[in-house]
């Protein structure tokens, strides 16, 4: 396949999972954020204040930008993102958080169709 018979664009998939150690440390950053958009419409500052104040996965999700993710890699620009934060529970001994699951099945589907 040809340069021009491929996509430009790319979707790029991260799972993050962290462990909140301080929860008010990251509330707090995140209402400075807020504090800090001077060009925010009060309904909305009050909205967003709240959602943070109430949940620290929303407060996260406030302070993790897709954008900074890829904003000094030569030669791309972020054409659309969307993110999510919720609470679980994690067992790094569970199957259900092999990272690499998704790596198999690919790696698999691939040298099913001849590559790899």
């Amino acid at each position: 396949m040809t340069t021009e018979e491929t996509s430009r664009f790319v979707r790029l998939r991260v799972e993050l999972v962290v462990e909140v150690e301080d929860a008010d440390a990251v509330t707090k950053a995140a209402l400075r954020r807020i504090a800090d958009e001077p060009d925010m419409p009060a309904d909305e500052r009050v909205h967003a204040e709240n959602a943070v104040t109430e949940d620290t996965a929303e407060a996260l999700a406030y302070l993790v930008d897709p954008f900074d993710l890829v904003n000094e890699v030569p030669g791309v620009e972020l054409a659309q993102a969307s993110w999510s934060s919720e609470p679980v529970d994690y067992d790094p001994d569970s199957p259900d958080w092999d990272l690499d699951e998704d790596d198999v099945e690919e790696d698999e589907d691939d040298e099913e169709d001849g590559v790899g």
